[in-house]
């Protein structure tokens, strides 16, 4: 499939944002001109924080469902895709990546946490919503080894919706280490209509042995990558580019999700973890994974430095991105 690029109007109208928040459910919803966009979930039975679901300008939701909500024909794979997330497969020996429900008791250990959550500020406006919280990356044990603050800005037109997200992680009493390994940083699992065609079988093993299978997909897939390095379909897999766009049609609406590097981040433009199956991941820290062992990174923090990621994805729907537009915007990002 190729790309329809019709030209989006960036500069359409902005749409104020608003905030609900329900402290007992730990949930803020996030409203974009008075219609949902996504929630900020934060409960004690999910591993991580995440953003849940996302949806368009125009309703159309592009995160799958499981394993929050199952819909028909959805793939039930890797449990601990959910929404849009940030986290690293491999920190101080720790999987933080790979950490759900369905990991057995006898191996939780091997396995990080991103708990004790607290939503330090919100701000609607009329252009934009910033949400500001704080969180702990800890073992098991509830030792932290990272203390993260991440701000998210929120904005939208009548036909886009953006989030800017800036994360700043601080290593705490131990010097802490992320191996250069493929599942990171920012992921976002999409709905099957976003997937790749695939007639094929894969399996896939995490750090600590746990195979998952991916069953062969077509039915209602209609996706396809496209990085500003000009790398398309399955090929965008494993290169460097300084933005993603993964674009399809869903309920006959051209609908796509693009992802935007910063300058200022660590191992930039970053390497995209993007698979056919619905899993695109931008993940600057497994140099020595995606080049072969030609490149390595070992990023390093020792107790009371600090490292900042800074991302914006972009949901467009009813027309479609071009790479001239997603070149201004990254552009815009980066300044």
């Amino acid at each position: 499939m190729g790309c329809c690029f019709m030209g989006l109007q960036l500069n359409a109208q902005t749409k104020k944002v608003s905030f609900v928040r329900n402290a007992k459910q730990q949930k803020v919803d996030v409203l974009i001109g008075d219609k949902p966009f996504t929630s900020f979930l934060y409960p004690d039975n999910l591993e991580k924080p995440i953003l849940y679901p996302l949806q368009t300008a125009s309703g159309l939701t592009v995160t799958r469902g499981f394993p929050l909500d199952k819909r028909g024909n959805e793939r039930t794979d890797h449990p601990h895709h959910v929404g849009l997330w940030f986290n690293y497969e491999s920190i101080n020996g720790l999987d933080f990546w790979n950490n759900s429900y369905n990991i057995p008791a006898e191996k939780k250990s091997k396995y990080g946490w991103i708990r004790n959550v607290r939503v330090t500020a919100l701000k609607d406006g009329a252009a934009k919503g910033t949400l500001n919280y704080i969180a702990n990356w800890e073992r098991q044990d509830r030792t932290a080894l990272l203390k993260e603050a991440t701000t998210f800005v929120f904005s939208g037109t009548d036909y886009t919706r953006t989030i800017d997200r800036t994360t700043t992680l601080t290593a705490q009493k131990d010097t802490v280490y992320f191996k250069d390994i493929k599942d990171g940083m920012l992921g976002i699992r999409v709905t099957r209509e976003l997937e790749l065609a695939s007639d094929k079988e894969e399996s896939y093993t995490d750090n600590n042995g746990i195979v998952t299978k991916i069953a062969p997909g077509k039915n209602g897939a209609t996706g396809d990558y496209l990085t500003s390095a000009g790398k398309k379909g399955n090929d965008a897999w494993g290169t460097r580019a300084n933005w993603c766009v993964l674009f399809g049609v869903k309920d006959q609406q051209q609908v796509s999700v693009a992802v935007i590097d910063h300058p200022k981040n660590p191992g930039y433009p970053t390497y995209w973890h993007a698979r056919d199956y619905g899993l695109f991941a931008a993940n600057p820290l497994g140099q020595a994974i995606f080049s072969k062992g030609k490149e390595s990174m070992n990023l390093t923090l020792k107790p009371g430095e600090s490292v900042t990621f800074r991302y914006r994805v972009v949901i467009a729907s009813a027309i479609q991105q071009t790479p001239e537009l997603l070149n201004k915007q990254a552009a815009e990002f980066g300044k």
